[in-house]
C-alpha cells in the first residue's frame, strides 16, 4: 500500500513504514527523499563537521574513522536509513601495487537482503578498491553508499613504506540537517530542495532562490520619520526630513527666521563671523547624535555651521564675516552622524 503511517497500526510497523515516515535529520531532495549526509557539529564545537573523520596510523597501511551519526538515502520506496557509529573503527588498506598507483574509496555503506539480495542487512565503513593504473581513477560509489574518503595509494605503498596520510586522504563528506536548518558545506555543488532554504558555505551564508544559489543579502531595515523637531524664538520650522539605519541617521533641517535680522560680528572685530551660539532648533528623541556634531548651514547668500548635541539642541555657532541673515531668509542644514 503506497499510504504509510508510523507508529498506527494495531498489528506492526515494517522497517520500510519507519525509514519513511522519520522526521530526524532530513534535508529532503524530493517530496519523499531526503539528502544523504554526515550529521555536522563536534563536541568542543569548534568544528565544522566531526562525525566519520578519518585519520592514518602512522607506520601503517591503516586508518582510523572516528565515531559520527549519518542518514543514506535509498530509493523513494526505500526510505532513509540513518547510521550511527558509536567507537572507533579500524580500517586496513591493501598494500600499494608495484607498478601503478590507485585509488580506493571510504564508503559509509548499506546492505540490505531484502532490497540487494546481498544476504547481507546491516550497516558498514567499508573500503572500496580502486584499480591501479598509469591515471588512476576514482572507483563508482556502490548503491546505498555514501562517499567518506578518497585515499591516494601510491605504488609500492606497505605498512614498511607507510603513505604520509594526512596528503594522501582526500575528503568528500556531505553533510545533512534537519529540515529547515542551515546545511554546512564546503565544496558541495548540489541544487537545493526548494526556494529559501539556506546554506552555509565556507562561512558565507547563502539562499536557494529556485534555480541557483545565492549570497543572502540581510534586508537593511530604514526608519523614516518627518516629525518631532521643533523651532526655537525668531525660527519657525519649514521642514524636518530623518532617516535612521544601523545606527545611523542622517537629516535635513529648514528653518525660516522668523525675528529680527541676525547679523554676524564683522571683519577686523575679536571674534568675526561670530553670533553668540544661536539655539534654533531641537531634534527628537531617538534621532540625536550620541556625541557633538558639527554640520554645515547655509541660506543661499551665506553660509555658516551648526552644532549638535547629545539631547539634540541644535545651535548655530558661525556665519559669514559680516553676514546677514535676513527675516523671511530659509536657513537649511543637514548632518550624518552616529545616533
Amino acid at each position: 500500500m503506497p499510504v504509510r503511517s508510523g507508529w498506527l497500526s494495531p498489528d506492526s510497523q515494517s522497517r520500510e513504514d519507519t525509514r519513511l515516515v522519520a522526521f530526524g535529520a532530513l534535508t529532503p531532495v524530493s517530496p519523499v527523499a531526503t539528502r544523504s549526509g554526515v550529521l555536522p557539529g563536534s563536541a568542543d564545537g569548534q568544528t565544522r563537521l566531526s562525525g566519520f573523520t578519518a585519520e592514518g596510523i602512522a607506520n601503517s597501511m591503516s586508518v582510523t574513522v572516528h565515531p559520527g551519526r549519518a542518514l543514506v538515502q535509498g530509493l523513494d520506496a526505500q526510505g532513509a536509513y540513518p547510521v550511527a557509529l558509536t567507537e572507533d573503527l579500524t580500517l586496513t588498506f591493501a598494500d600499494g601495487d608495484a607498478q601503478y598507483d590507485r585509488i580506493d574509496l571510504v564508503v559509509l555503506r548499506i546492505y540490505d537482503d531484502f532490497h540487494d539480495g546481498s544476504g547481507r542487512t546491516e550497516a558498514a565503513v567499508e573500503i572500496v578498491q580502486g584499480t591501479p593504473a598509469a591515471v588512476p581513477a576514482v572507483p563508482a560509489t556502490p548503491a546505498l553508499a555514501i562517499p567518506l574518503y578518497q585515499a591516494a595509494i601510491s605504488k609500492g605503498s606497505s605498512a614498511a613504506q607507510a603513505p604520509a596520510w594526512n596528503q594522501t586522504l582526500t575528503g568528500m563528506r556531505t553533510t545533512t540537517v534537519a529540515l529547515g536548518g542551515i546545511l554546512p558545506v564546503t565544496t558541495d555543488t548540489t541544487g537545493g530542495a526548494y526556494p529559501g532554504q539556506y546554506r552555509d558555505l565556507g562561512g558565507v551564508l547563502q539562499r536557494w532562490t529556485g534555480t541557483a544559489w545565492a549570497d543572502y543579502q540581510s534586508p537593511v531595515a530604514v526608519e523614516t520619520t518627518t516629525t518631532g523637531a521643533t523651532a526655537t524664538t525668531d525660527w519657525t520650522l519649514t521642514s524636518y526630513s530623518a532617516r535612521r539605519t544601523h545606527g545611523m541617521c542622517s537629516f535635513t533641517l529648514a528653518l525660516t527666521r522668523s525675528g529680527a535680522d541676525l547679523t554676524a560680528t564683522a571683519a577686523g572685530t575679536t571674534n568675526p563671523g561670530n553670533v553668540s551660539d544661536q539655539l534654533i532648533a531641537t531634534l527628537p528623541e531617538g534621532w540625536r547624535p550620541t556625541g557633538e556634531t558639527i554640520a554645515a548651514a547655509s541660506d543661499g547668500y551665506a553660509d555658516g555651521s551648526v552644532r549638535i548635541l547629545a539631547d539634540g539642541s541644535v545651535y548655530l555657532i558661525t556665519w559669514s564675516t559680516s553676514g546677514v541673515i535676513q527675516t523671511g531668509h530659509n536657513l537649511r542644514l543637514s548632518a550624518c552622524y552616529v545616533l
